[in-house]
């Protein structure tokens, strides 16, 4: 499997993604949101970074992700489909997805919602993890913390994408 994003842009991006997504993901399982400082962050390494790590004539089409998603997102959003938290940090990951990625990207992340929630389900019943992360608002909320999937998801499309990409 070949991905169409470079394996050196993915390089590039990964050691500056995990620390914002293990954030992002262990804020909106504690909190149950996901801060503004982790989307914002997101979005400051793909700009800089982006920069040195893609082609200059597709760093701007990469931009036009973020936009595009943010868009559909807020709609989702307004319709009570997702959080705007949500809506905001898949506008930030969006950038670092290269559009011929788009679709197996699609297939990356219903796979990891799955896998997401299953594992948040099992730990949370699990009565020596609970006492390790007993104020976790995410084990007494009805809604699935989706920062956790959308973190997962942006990491492992980054690792495949180091491994096997263009």
């Amino acid at each position: 499997m070949v991905l169409a994003t470079s394996a050196v842009a993915a390089q590039w991006f990964l050691p500056f993604v995990i620390p914002i997504a293990i954030w992002a993901a262990w804020s909106d399982m504690k909190f149950m949101k996901i801060p503004n400082t982790a989307v914002l962050s997101l979005f400051l390494v793909f700009l800089v970074v982006g920069l040195i790590a893609l082609p200059i004539a597709e760093y701007p089409w990469r931009l036009l992700h973020l936009v595009v998603v943010l868009f559909i997102g807020f709609l989702l959003s307004a319709f009570g489909a997702i959080g705007a938290g949500d809506a905001k940090y898949a506008a930030a990951i969006a950038p670092f997805v290269a559009y011929g990625d788009v679709f197996r990207m699609g297939y990356f992340l219903a796979a990891i919602v799955l896998a997401a929630f299953v594992t948040h389900r099992l730990f949370q019943h699990s009565k020596a993890f609970r006492k390790l992360t007993p104020e976790w608002k995410s084990w007494e909320n009805k809604d699935f913390p989706m920062g956790f999937a959308l973190s997962g998801t942006l990491v492992f499309y980054l690792i495949l994408g180091a491994t096997y990409g263009a």
